[in-house]
């Protein structure tokens, strides 16, 4: 393997003067704007060493790579009996779509389609105002990535109510079915400023170093989740990560990530390294044109895919 160091620079050389960049999210009016020039790559190692180049210093908003924040957190919560309410099964239909819960009862596919992240937002929120669960979370996340500056972007999360109407009727419907537990209205406000927290592709990867190092937060450090939770995140990551394009990023990179309509993807090679990346433009299936191929060339570099012989 080459240096990984300049192994980095040299993929953001390359994703830099790319024409094909993809298309900016243009539903979201503030993510509309964002200028699809940009991009970002972090690598931070097992042992601790950090790789950055391009845009990696630049705020970013994650959306629904928050999911996997939330999901950690909702497990911490209520354990497996999650899975009551959420199945684990890629869903093979748009981040967004409603059909599958007509034919299931109102039961989400997984954690990261909408309406699965939306039942976790609704675990998060019990017992809390939802100002106080959001709190929670970024609390959460600002822990993980030793980094008290990480923000939620009220440009966004006020763009994210006033737009997301799909949003609106998936909480609803789901309510119908009980498997929202509070007013959709406290849920949906939840779930729409965790997914306008803003995040550089540093801070990104080091809040997901608990997933590379088995659940711990650094190694010797203190236990985020236990190894056995760690990998089934890592699993759902995987399997989940890119909604209908998930089988596809598995075919082309082999790590678990998850990506979100801002062009962010966390990536995570266990026990090597923990990857964010961040093009603002999307393909077809709403996951960042430019991240992926980036990351297909860092894990055929690297070896690193969980597919590789040990």
């Amino acid at each position: 393997m080459a240096d990984l160091g300049t192994l980095v620079q040299d993929i953001a050389a390359e994703m830099r003067d790319a024409s094909e960049r993809g298309e900016v999210a243009q539903y979201i009016p503030p993510l509309a704007r964002v200028d699809p020039r940009q991009f970002g790559l972090c690598v931070v190692t097992a042992d601790g060493r950090l790789h950055a180049a391009g845009d990696s210093e630049e705020p970013f908003s994650i959306q629904s790579v928050s999911k996997v924040f939330a999901l950690t957190q909702a497990l911490g919560k209520v354990g497996d009996t999650l899975w009551r309410r959420v199945g684990r099964e890629p869903s093979g239909t748009p981040f967004n779509s409603i059909v599958q819960l007509e034919r299931e009862q109102g039961i989400p596919r997984n954690p990261f389609v909408n309406a699965g992240a939306l039942v976790v937002a609704d675990i998060n929120l019990a017992g809390h105002e939802p100002r106080v669960a959001i709190g929670e979370l970024l609390r959460f996340i600002r822990y993980l990535a030793d980094d008290d500056g990480i923000i939620i972007d009220e440009t966004v999360a006020r763009a994210e109510q006033a737009t997301g109407f799909r949003n609106i009727a998936l909480a609803n419907y789901m309510k119908a079915f009980g498997n929202i537990h509070h007013a959709p209205e406290l849920t949906l406000g939840v779930y729409f400023h965790q997914c306008a927290i803003a995040m550089s592709c540093r801070q990104l990867a080091l809040a997901g170093r608990f997933l590379m190092h088995g659940g711990l937060h650094e190694p010797g450090g203190a236990r985020v989740v236990s190894a056995q939770r760690a990998r089934r995140i890592n699993a759902l990551m995987l399997t989940c990560g890119h909604y209908d394009a998930s089988g596809d990023f598995a075919f082309r990179v082999g790590l678990p990530g998850k990506s979100g309509v801002g062009g962010g993807i966390l990536a995570i090679a266990p026990g090597q390294a923990a990857i964010a990346v961040w093009s603002p433009g999307l393909n077809a299936n709403g996951n960042s044109m430019l991240g992926t191929l980036a990351l297909e060339r860092l894990a055929e570099a690297t070896g690193w895919s969980v597919f590789n012989p040990g």
